[in-house]
């Protein structure tokens, strides 16, 4: 099929139909009728003279070459997006959609309530928020802006460190009420009473930063998700680490040890070729200011 000839909407169909496994499942996905995605995939197989997918007691199960054009395909997808993201606001107006790319913890502890202000302030903006902790999607221009807690390495990009938050260990009252005042990490460790990450290590790091030795199953709650912890903290299964302006927020939430703890800095960054957009600049102005003032506080 020449390139000419291909249709984004049939490699939209083929996209769907990949990561749904029907073709009734990528209808709905897309909410396309089934005749049409079915069209659309008899003519991206005939204009590639291949079949992409065959029939399983599962589904549809993607042949060889479907998984081989799914990145690609994939590739065409971010740059439909960033073309409609372009499109959908001028270089002058602080109007159309932005995309932000953050921490699931940021992303759902911190942002919702600046980007309300941003968007009272600027009725035309539109936020699109994906929770992940990669770089490439900046470098890729899958998001306009991203908010990290650590320092880019990527010389390609523009970043900017607004602030540094403070880490600290915490638990709920009513935990401390049925086990008491710990007297240590170490009595901490052995009772396993933390809470921690399952497959990554970086608490067990941290605590080795701290003199204390720490192995996996030394957590009595394990989770890689920061959400996931800060649920348990708050339901009363252990101490967990928590961001100290967070922690703030609920009244029930004890420090422990605040001699011991650490911080991360906060940076917002960009693509260089949005410098020139005004409604990513605004959204930089505003959250820089935000974050800058969350961190201090």
């Amino acid at each position: 099929m020449s390139s000419a000839h291909l249709d984004w909407e049939l490699c939209r169909s083929f996209l769907a139909i990949l990561r749904e496994g029907s073709l009734s499942a990528a209808g709905r996905a897309l909410d396309v009728a089934h005749p049409t995605i079915r069209r659309h995939l008899e003519e991206l197989e005939a204009g590639l003279g291949a079949s992409l997918f065959v029939r399983s007691p599962s589904g549809l199960a993607p042949t060889e070459l479907a998984l081989t054009l799914r990145d690609p395909a994939e590739a065409m997808e971010s740059a439909f997006e960033q073309l409609v993201r372009t499109a959908s606001g001028s270089r002058e107006a602080i109007a159309g959609t932005v995309r932000i790319t953050a921490s699931e913890v940021v992303g759902t502890e911190v942002l919702p309530p600046m980007l309300a202000r941003l968007q009272e302030r600027y009725p035309g903006l539109v936020f699109e928020l994906d929770l992940n902790d990669g770089l490439a999607d900046v470098l890729r221009r899958d998001a306009d802006l991203a908010i990290r807690m650590l320092r880019p390495t990527q010389v390609d990009l523009i970043a900017r460190r607004v602030g540094t938050v403070k880490l600290g260990l915490f638990a709920h009252q009513a935990w401390l009420e049925r086990h008491g005042q710990p007297e240590s990490l170490d009595a901490l460790i052995r009772a396993r009473a933390l809470i921690g990450y399952d497959r990554v290590r970086l608490l067990i790091e941290a605590l080795a930063a701290q003199r204390v030795a720490a192995k996996r199953g030394d957590f009595g709650f394990r989770s890689d998700s920061n959400l996931a912890q800060f649920a348990a903290m708050r339901a009363g299964l252990g101490v967990a680490v928590c961001q100290l302006p967070i922690a703030a927020r609920d009244p029930h939430l004890v420090q422990l040890f605040p001699e011991v703890g650490s911080a991360l800095e906060i940076w917002l960054v960009s693509h260089p070729n949005l410098r020139g957009s005004a409604r990513v600049r605004a959204c930089l102005d505003a959250l820089g200011a935000e974050l800058a003032a969350y961190a201090g506080g």
